[in-house]
């Protein structure tokens, strides 16, 4: 009878003795699980900020809706030329192109270095009343002011475009504000289709023409 009672006793105290084990073990096994799965959101969040980025890399607006999808005149197309023959390509800046070329500027857009372009569209130079588009079609000089107040001679980024103030090559002042993929210039004219790479510039079309002020 002692001896049975003694080993009821060696049983409960190797129990005891056990039972920190096996909630130590557990407790291993929650941590890593626990381990993992920040593990897994920590890895997972620098994915998404690298999507969000990627995406403001592209293009954006309304207006780029109309851009051909393939060919030279598309976006792929477009930034293997320089800014002019990419814009040459492009039907909605035939007008701009005209003008361009009538102002004798083609040579000096396309061999210029990381420049930002405000394109304006065929509706914008449209707004323009045919006489006063017609006499400033005729001015080589006042043309080719207007136009490279359309130019900035620096790469800007639409985070640069949110409040920003820059020279333009015309030697005007060119001032922007807005946020996300909605910017004004010269506080008259909309982007409508912001971010465009070619070559050697970055286009952002606009949909008034800016004329310079100072």
């Amino acid at each position: 009878m002692n001896n049975r009672h003694l080993r009821r006793i060696a049983v409960t105290v190797s129990a005891a003795a056990l039972l920190p084990l096996a909630l130590t073990a557990c407790s291993g096994d929650s941590d890593t699980s626990s381990d993992a799965g920040a593990d897994k959101a920590a890895s997972s969040a620098p994915a998404k900020e690298t999507e969000s980025a990627a995406s403001m890399d592209k293009p954006f607006g309304p207006g780029c809706a109309t851009v051909p999808k393939e060919g030279a005149g598309s976006f792929d197309g477009m930034a293997q030329d320089p800014v002019a023959t990419a814009a040459s390509n492009n039907p909605a800046l035939s007008t701009l192109v005209a003008a361009v070329k009538q102002a004798g500027l083609v040579d000096t857009l396309n061999s210029a270095e990381n420049i930002t372009v405000f394109a304006p569209t065929n509706d914008a130079f449209a707004k323009i009343p045919k006489a006063d588009l017609d006499k400033l079609l005729a001015n080589k000089a006042e043309l080719t002011k207007v136009l490279t107040a359309h130019v900035v001679g620096q790469k800007l980024t639409p985070q640069q475009l949110e409040k920003g103030s820059f020279d333009t090559l015309a030697k005007t002042k060119l001032t922007t504000a807005g946020s996300g993929e909605d910017y004004t210039v010269n506080d008259s004219s909309k982007v409508v289709c912001g971010n465009v790479p070619t070559a050697n510039a970055t286009v952002y079309i606009v949909d008034t023409v800016l004329m310079p002020t100072s």
